[in-house]
């Protein structure tokens, strides 16, 4: 039996039937097997939009070639007495602790909210009473922040096709759509994800592996450069080994950690504002309609860099989404954004930051502890001028004339708007850029100007990044692994996920 990898050209709402009779007419073949390995929407002309499908073919009528195998995260088992205590389940967190128990430890995973449910519950709660849970939100609970998203699986990350494919797989498992191996922009949306985190945490659990939720560390127990025991809200553990994946929210883990000599280092991060428009004037402007049939909704990823500027880019694009109130604590009013995976909302949003590097921004060498004092009152800031979770805004043309607006909107934020000078709230450089960045923007898809901006958005990534050796230790120590977004290394599901499972890796590699 031989083997094809072939390239179609298929419409956007093709059946089995019009691919099979494509790649049929393609190779000449009449009996045969295929799969898809490979699929991007190409949208480059609007007269001509289609599917670029990569299709893998087993015939007996071919000769030769060699079928595709997905690569293998290869986890050496063996019955191990080590205690490992893994901190937070988002996906550094969870699959660190899934590849541990795999490997035979003895895992107890700690979370500092609750299960999945239970924060649901909390988070509708939220949105209608506007009553803020300091446990159950939008970044603390069961998956991390990622599980409220919109579920996005691409990553940057180079090298990294056997921990990628070991997520995904554990994703599918757990009952995630096929198509998340082969789709370039696949994403699962929330209502996916709020799923499968439950599936993910039976099999951690069938494993014989520990999770428990409610439970907040609260410091660390350490002699000569070892850590023996983690103090939590619900007594101590002792422990052999430790990965704390906290995600980039937890301020009051970082200063914890801090405080016991863990070392970290300012980091380049971003800031903003989200910016919002009518899902079909982003499908109309990027696809000269408003739908497109076997295409759930448009997507853009957009960049501006002038000279004088700072680097002003769109970033976690929600197509079909809305706009939630993503605050961690109590008296931060913070925005980001979150879809549901058929992508069906009214409304398209997206994250319009700017880089900075705070050093630069203030002018003056800046601390770990200031930089996240820096940002917390940048948070508190905003919170104050709405005097609770409304959503300071402007329209995007007002925001660059600096014109304060005069007219209620329609939103897909559930906690109302509040009109604001939203140029006068952020740092001067940045709003500056943002102003030059979206009329960038204006010109790359005309109208854009015609949406909404508001909030905060401050979470792109950590402000701090830990530092780490080579074994992935961090310095000083001998068995403390930082992981994920909290680590300041990783940023989204993926990059996560894998920086969650070398980390595990490395414990691994030590115990061998």
């Amino acid at each position: 039996m031989g083997f094809r990898e072939i390239t179609l050209e298929l419409s956007t709402d093709y059946t089995d039937e019009a691919a099979r009779d494509a790649i049929a007419k393609q190779l000449g073949i009449r009996e045969f097997t295929w799969q898809i390995q490979g699929k991007s929407l190409d949208a480059r002309k609007k007269n001509n939009i289609h599917w670029l499908t990569r299709a893998g073919v087993l015939s007996d009528e071919l000769v030769g070639g060699e079928p595709f195998v997905y690569p293998v995260l290869e986890i050496p088992w063996k019955k191990r007495t080590t205690r490992v205590l893994v901190v937070g389940s988002g996906p550094a967190g969870f699959f660190a602790a899934l590849v541990l128990q795999k490997a035979g430890f003895q895992t107890l995973l700690i979370e500092r909210g609750s299960k999945v449910d239970r924060r649901s519950d909390s988070i509708q709660a939220f949105e209608s009473t506007g009553t803020f849970d300091p446990i159950n939100n939008y970044a603390f609970g069961e998956g991390g922040a990622g599980t409220f998203s919109d579920g996005k699986l691409t990553s940057r990350t180079k090298r990294v096709a056997a921990e990628k494919q070991f997520i995904l797989s554990s994703y599918i498992r757990a009952g995630a759509p096929r198509e998340i191996q082969y789709l370039a922009h696949p994403h699962l949306g929330t209502d996916y994800l709020r799923r499968i985190v439950k599936g993910l945490r039976k099999e951690f659990e069938a494993l014989g592996g520990q999770m428990q939720f409610e439970t907040l560390l609260t410091d660390l127990t350490i002699q000569n450069g070892k850590v023996i025991a983690a103090v939590t809200s619900k007594g101590e553990i002792p422990v052999d080994e430790v990965v704390i994946a906290p995600g980039h929210s937890a301020h009051e883990t970082y200063r914890m950690l801090i405080q016991n000599q863990v070392q970290f280092q300012s980091k380049n991060f971003a800031i903003g504002c989200r910016v919002e428009h009518p899902q079909e004037f982003i499908n109309k402007a990027q696809w000269g309609r408003d739908s497109l049939p076997g295409v759930k909704a448009a997507e853009y990823r957009l960049t501006a860099k002038g000279d004088g500027y700072l680097p002003v880019y769109t970033f976690c694009m929600c197509p079909g989404g809305m706009v939630v109130p993503a605050a961690a604590y109590a008296t931060a009013n913070i925005v980001n954004g979150m879809s549901r995976y058929k992508r069906s909302g009214n409304f398209a949003n997206a994250a319009c930051v700017a880089g900075i590097n705070l050093e630069t921004l203030l002018k003056k060498p800046v601390e770990p502890l200031e930089a996240l004092d820096w940002l917390g009152d940048l948070e508190h800031r905003f919170y104050e001028y709405a005097k609770g979770y409304r959503a300071p805004f402007a329209t995007i043309d007002g925001f660059i004339q600096q014109q304060a607006p005069s007219r209620t909107v329609d939103t897909s934020y559930p906690l109302g708007l509040t009109p604001a000078p939203l140029w006068d709230l952020l740092p001067q450089a940045v709003s500056r850029s943002i102003a030059q960045g979206l009329t960038v923007f204006n010109r790359k898809l005309k109208g854009f100007d015609s949406g909404i901006i508001l909030g905060l958005e401050s979470k792109t990534s950590s402000p701090i990044q830990a530092l780490r050796e080579k074994d992935r230790c961090c310095r000083g120590f001998s068995n403390l692994y930082l992981a994920g977004e909290g680590s300041g290394w990783a940023g989204g599901i993926i990059s996560s996920g894998v920086d969650g499972i070398r980390s595990a890796m490395a414990i691994v590699q030590k115990a061998s």
